[in-house]
């Protein structure tokens, strides 16, 4: 396999030189990047109330300039009232164009029942004609089932040459491995239409006290074959968010490659701490990583660009 590394670009995005919402007073995770013209995206994220409940926000990127253009700093989508299914957060995955002509945003929507553990569903957000979304339907697009049977997270679907579609998302096995760490895998559903889905269980292997943790799978075609995925993942417990690496070659299935992610923590800065939830895509021949550091999205978003050897 060939050696990759990553080119950090520097820091795009710090929410706290920003002039925010009280929504989205801190944080600016998960980001989602839509193209809108030349080598403007519009990059959305999730930001996080005084509660730390996340709603989700917008800034323009040059991506070419590494600079934001605009910055209305005001919600686009609000977490849920109490008793929703998404009540405590929304943390967003891609966007895809579904069989319908639609194009729709799966996301996490968090809980944090009183007396319980937090866990999360995966709901769905229309993407309409004025980069506005609305929530359909109104519960969970996916909920626990004996596939996913305690809390489910971060969906990334990817359409295939064919026209069919594949979800990797996140499931809970137990809160505790045994130790002290979640066990929370990434799982694989697949669908003819981009509207109802197939579960199909276990997709990447994980290793306990190494990569036990998986978070924000993102996927895209490798230019040999097959594909490629880039993921957060912990392993033992006070280690904080790293960021890892899985291929899967023609007809094969996932291997865990966590030293070919070619994207380490900084030795200071804003990603010295940790690194998480990678956003792949690519602009001009070139391919890009947005992706968080310290604090969960505390420190804001970055920009990376890949070289294969």
């Amino acid at each position: 396999m060939s050696a990759q590394r990553w080119e950090k670009l520097g820091r795009i995005y710090d929410p706290e030189r920003a002039d925010r919402h009280p929504k989205l007073a801190t944080h600016a995770a998960n980001p989602l990047a839509l193209h809108l013209e030349g080598d403007i995206y519009r990059v959305f994220y999730s930001g996080r109330d005084a509660e730390n409940r996340s709603s989700v926000g917008a800034v323009d990127v040059d991506i070419v300039a590494r600079k934001v253009m605009t910055d209305p700093a005001t919600p686009l989508f609000l977490h849920g009232p109490a008793g929703s299914f998404h009540e405590a957060g929304v943390s967003i995955g891609n966007c895809y164009t579904a069989a319908d002509g639609a194009r729709y945003v799966l996301f996490m929507a968090w809980q944090t029942p009183a007396g319980a553990h937090w866990r999360g569903d995966v709901g769905r957000l229309r993407l309409t004609e004025d980069m506005t979304f609305e929530l359909t339907p109104s519960e969970p697009f996916m909920g626990i089932d004996d596939v996913d049977p305690i809390s489910l997270s971060y969906p990334w679907v990817h359409r295939t040459p064919s026209g069919h579609y594949q979800m990797w998302y996140g499931s809970t096995r137990t809160w505790d491995a045994g130790n002290g760490e979640m066990l929370h895998v990434l799982n694989h559903a697949s669908s003819p239409d981009g509207l109802t889905w197939s579960r199909h269980g276990l997709a990447v292997p994980f290793d306990l006290g190494v990569a036990q943790a998986f978070s924000r799978p993102s996927v895209a075609a490798h230019p040999e074959g097959g594909l490629e995925m880039w993921f957060s993942f912990r392993g033992a417990p006070g280690i904080p968010y790293r960021i890892g690496y899985a291929r899967a070659e023609e007809g094969k299935t996932w291997q865990l490659v966590l030293q070919n992610a070619g994207i380490p923590v900084s030795d200071t800065g804003w990603d010295s701490e940790m690194i998480e939830y990678p956003f792949v895509f690519d602009h001009r021949g070139a391919r890009y990583m947005l992706y968080n550091g310290n604090g969960h999205g505390r420190s804001g978003f970055g920009l990376a660009v890949l070289h294969r050897d």
